[in-house]
């Protein structure tokens, strides 16, 4: 057993010798291992918070033209172009969806607003208020709302209910904010947080108005801006997808729309986190190699201070692999204390970071969130042996005269 090997515990007294130099030395191997783990873990979290968001919408088909439209208010496109799903290509889509499903036409831009004389921008869905209950509901607790809408009613999203403290029966003005005639309407109700959907209709940020007051103040009638479809079998999509694609781009050179879904987005914000996610390991990385340097430096002098020992340990006999031996302990060693209290510190560190920057600590203890304390203790170890291998190499050929020989 390592703990009774003589060598060992000659590694072991090194450390405790010098044990300030080389609790310092180990401050390295600390900080690379809890940047490393913390890191990966708040990569690994978002991207289970984003699964999960996603997930609810997972049943929801979009489809959009390649040209979306955006206008300010009164801009009329002209007759002859097209900039959205039409209404003959909406009726395909209806057609090929059938029974099994629900169709949610949708028009939306980005638009400016103003509230109580503070201003402000996001998006602005334009849904028919039969539609509107299907995939949004409310938050009773800013008021008693509805979804039943009328031209002089808006929705609003719960972060900006939250922002400008706002409540139903609050009045909002939309349109440019030196125009002088801005519409004046009445907040409705205020919608349920949705967080990151796939389904395109990010409402926490934005507000939805009636699609007939939307088409008469931003114009683009029956020119769609998106089409939600909701099966109702998620095990259908790829055939509801089919059956659209059949129907409506009947020319394959040139798709009249792009249908996606939520594993196409999922697929996107997963590979997006996990490149942030290696870059910020990355920066970790360079901690511990500059922290390698550190081991390799104290090995170096811890070398150079026991010749003597070394000197007398070959003299009497020990082999060179037991010399070898004992310098690898303790580089092991070091790496073992600041492994050890760097895993600590990134339980602790890392719970802070994901609650700061996510909001949710729900996914941290999940295993492929964990993972990362014992890897980056692991790697950590790995770098200071790896260290330690040269000096101890070193140690091990030294001639027995001349180290005896030295002062």
């Amino acid at each position: 057993m390592i703990k009774g090997d003589i060598f060992f515990n000659l590694a072991v007294r090194s450390v405790r010798l010098n044990f300030l130099r080389s609790m310092l030395a180990a401050i390295g191997i600390v900080i690379g291992v809890v940047a490393i783990s913390s890191m990966g873990m708040l990569g690994t979290n978002m991207q289970l918070e984003v699964k999960e968001q996603l997930s609810a919408t997972a049943n929801t088909i979009v489809i959009s033209s390649d040209t979306v439209r955006m206008g300010p208010p009164g801009f009329t496109p002209s007759s002859s172009s097209s900039s959205g799903v039409t209404k003959t290509e909406l009726t395909k889509i209806t057609s090929a969806v059938g029974s099994n499903g629900t169709v949610i036409p949708i028009y939306s831009t980005s638009g400016e607003f103003t509230i109580n004389s503070v201003a402000g921008r996001g998006m602005i869905y334009g849904i028919d208020p039969c539609d509107i209950g299907k995939f949004l509901t409310l938050n009773q607790t800013y008021g008693n709302g509805t979804t039943e809408i009328g031209t002089g009613e808006v929705l609003v999203g719960s972060t900006l209910a939250e922002e400008f403290n706002l409540k139903v029966g609050t009045r909002i003005r939309i349109g440019s904010f030196s125009s002088s005639s801005r519409p004046e309407l009445r907040i409705a109700g205020v919608l349920n947080p949705r967080g990151t959907v796939a389904d395109g209709v990010s409402t926490d940020n934005g507000i939805v108005v009636n699609s007939k007051w939307y088409t008469d103040q931003y114009g683009g009638k029956n020119e769609w801006t998106q089409v939600n479809v909701i099966v109702k079998d998620v095990d259908n999509i790829s055939d509801i997808e089919s059956a659209i694609d059949d129907k409506v781009n009947t020319n394959a050179k040139s798709p009249a729309v792009r249908i996606t879904d939520a594993s196409s987005q999922l697929a996107t914000e997963t590979a997006t986190l996990s490149t942030e996610t290696e870059f910020l390991e990355a920066i970790g990385g360079i901690a511990l190699l500059v922290a390698a340097v550190s081991i390799f430096n104290v090995m170096m002098m811890s070398v150079s201070e026991r010749i003597q020992e070394i000197g007398i340990l070959l003299s009497i006999g020990t082999e060179k692999g037991e010399v070898r031996r004992m310098f690898v302990y303790e580089a092991f060693i070091l790496g073992l204390l600041g492994a050890g209290i760097g895993g600590a510190s990134s339980l602790i560190i890392g719970y802070s970071v994901v609650d700061a920057m996510i909001g949710t600590t729900a996914y941290f203890f999940q295993p492929a969130s964990i993972l990362y304390v014992p890897a980056a203790m692991l790697i950590g170890v790995v770098v200071c042996v790896i260290s330690g291998v040269y000096p101890a190499w070193m140690a091990s050929n030294m001639d027995p005269i001349d180290a005896l020989r030295s002062e």
